[in-house]
């Protein structure tokens, strides 16, 4: 397994996800509405809006998956993190840098990943990712691309909105 890579501007990027303010806040309507038109329009079981701390993956919005957070080395947002466009894995099992990962090997049975960074606009720095996961290997077609980066970048205007 690989571990998720730390950009080289890490600290920079740190400041970015703190100055928005939005770790460890509550749930909010206008992301959960997110999450689950994902789920439904792309036909997976989990959706998460993702914000990358230090040494965690922390959800601000999560179908599908009863955990708030997780840990940032082992995550497929990690990965994603670093992705300018969008990150896909249409087979984990297939794909040496997750093959053996905690969420492919052990619940939830992660085999498809698909992840858009979203962006601190003030800064242009990341801060997360909007992602689907499901628990069978699939392809990806050029319309789902479409539809998952049009909801991503929606979630990315909600997290720049209000904001320091």
């Amino acid at each position: 397994m690989q571990l998720a890579p730390i950009p080289q501007d890490e600290d920079k990027r740190l400041e970015s996800v703190h100055r928005l303010a939005i770790l460890d806040t509550n749930p909010e309507p206008r992301f959960d509405v997110l999450t689950r038109e994902a789920v439904e329009k792309l036909k997976v079981p989990m959706s998460m809006v993702s914000i990358l701390d230090s040494g965690r993956e922390w959800f601000k919005s999560c179908v599908g998956f009863d955990k708030k957070e997780g840990d940032r080395d082992v995550s497929f947002c990690g990965h994603a993190l670093l992705a300018r466009n969008i990150f896909v894995v249409e087979d984990t099992l297939e794909d040496p840098r997750f093959a053996d990962n905690p969420s492919v090997v052990g619940a939830p049975f992660v085999r498809f990943y698909a992840g858009v960074a979203l962006f601190d606009k003030k800064t242009n720095q990341p801060i997360g990712v909007f992602c689907i996961k499901d628990t069978k290997p699939r392809k990806f077609g050029s319309d789902e691309v479409t539809t998952l980066i049009e909801i991503a970048e929606r979630a990315e205007k909600e997290l720049n909105l209000d904001r320091n």
